[in-house]
């Protein structure tokens, strides 16, 4: 029986699965790819990328793969700052795929689609022959509103208007749309209080965790020196709240650590000038791009995630946790997470409670337990399997209620 063809759209190649975004729309596309005739176009925004385009093609009945060249940013930014649109909408806006787009869905006579990311959706809101299922993930416009809240005037201007312009297109967005998914269940509820929408269209489907792949059962050598005593934070360092979280642990909670013979390691890509300049300050070191991260989050002694700025499901939490770390995380890390603080994550605040809360659990028995514990929960409430039978009903155009909340271990 031939399969049903499907238009997959993402605003970053969707592999490997080495950042955030990624992790999710490469789990969706490898699932998808199995039940329809998969149709991908999307945008290579990092030239290392380009190597696995050929993987990702190999999973797909056609593709789109279109250059986003980051000196154009400035340009369509501005472009759209005039028009009194967001800026981001340029930026991800190409003839050549959108062109392609019509004439895919014409020839292949496609009537349903995923589209990953809500910059994405300009691309099938002129097709009302589609079933479109939009991933937002996260409610951007909120993100861009926390960026405000930290910043001074006037870069908090511009990300104050940013959030205004994008929460208008999203209304647009989900008023097109078939259904709209969010990562969690709070920011589900957060996005249909703002356009009005209690119904069924707007929806969570939680990430999952390969916790085969991230698992304590590997055995790797140790990236560190001999008796070094790691604490680790992983993430692409070209995104703005992990530089922020990063910036924020090295100057601030780092120098109550120090003296105890502890090191900050820095575990990510395309670290910014920001991110590099903090190699020069005693007990940092940063990685840039490493092969694997599961040898630098099985030796660690702590894993943190203070992120200021943080919204939806933390991967790198989820894969620390599953790797059977003890992860003490800002509240904004841990709040969309149902692990239980104090026991299967630590939550912390200021500088004192972070350095108090990394050094408590540093070589004690009570890091092993939090990471036993850590690790059941992911087993229990971050699989796949339970995402998929999800994205399955709403492309179908089957009703999704909530998952209900998980039941403490």
């Amino acid at each position: 029986m031939k399969r049903e063809p499907l238009l997959f759209l993402a605003h970053r190649l969707p592999y490997p699965p080495n950042k955030g975004d990624k992790v999710r729309s490469h789990n969706f596309l490898k699932h998808l790819a199995a039940r329809y005739r998969v149709f991908l176009g999307t945008f290579v925004d990092d030239p290392a990328d380009w190597p696995y385009v050929g993987p990702a093609r190999a999973l797909c009945a056609g593709t789109q793969v279109q250059e986003l060249a980051r000196w154009t940013r400035p340009a369509s930014g501005a472009s759209a700052f005039l028009r009194g649109e967001p800026v981001t909408l340029p930026y991800f806006r190409s003839r050549a795929l959108l062109q392609w787009v019509r004439e895919v869905v014409e020839h292949e006579r496609i009537e349903r689609a995923f589209v990953y990311s809500s910059s994405m959706a300009q691309y099938v809101m002129g097709l009302p022959q589609l079933r479109s299922v939009v991933d937002f993930v996260d409610m951007d416009s909120a993100k861009w509103a926390d960026y405000a809240a930290l910043r001074s005037w006037p870069a908090s201007a511009l990300y104050r208007r940013e959030a205004r312009r994008l929460l208008d297109f999203e209304k647009e967005v989900a008023a097109h749309a078939a259904a709209s998914v969010f990562v969690t269940e709070e920011e589900a509820r957060r996005f249909s209080a703002e356009i009005g929408d209690r119904s069924a269209r707007v929806c969570a489907i939680r990430n999952g965790v390969d916790s085969d792949y991230y698992s304590p059962a590997h055995r790797f050598a140790s990236p560190f020196a001999p008796g070094e005593r790691a604490i680790v934070f992983t993430g692409a360092m070209d995104y703005w709240p992990n530089i922020d979280a990063v910036v924020w642990f090295a100057r601030e909670v780092m120098p109550r650590l120090r003296d105890r013979g502890l090191r900050f390691y820095v575990v990510g890509m395309n670290p910014d000038s920001t991110v590099r300049a903090l190699a020069e300050e005693a007990g940092t070191v940063i990685t840039g791009r490493v092969a694997d991260v599961r040898p630098y989050l099985q030796h660690a002694e702590v894993v943190v995630a203070p992120l200021r700025v943080a919204r939806g499901i933390q991967n790198k939490v989820l894969e620390a946790m599953a790797m059977g770390k003890a992860v003490v995380a800002s509240a904004n890390s841990a709040a969309a997470l149902s692990a239980r603080p104090g026991t299967e994550i630590e939550v912390a605040g200021e500088a004192a409670d972070f350095a108090a809360k990394v050094l408590a659990l540093v070589g004690s028995h009570e890091a092993r337990i939090v990471g036993e514990r850590a690790r059941a929960r992911v087993l229990s409430d971050y699989v796949w399997r339970a995402s998929f039978a999800q994205l399955d009903a709403l492309l179908e155009g089957e009703h999704v209620p909530p998952r209900k909340k998980a039941l403490a271990l």
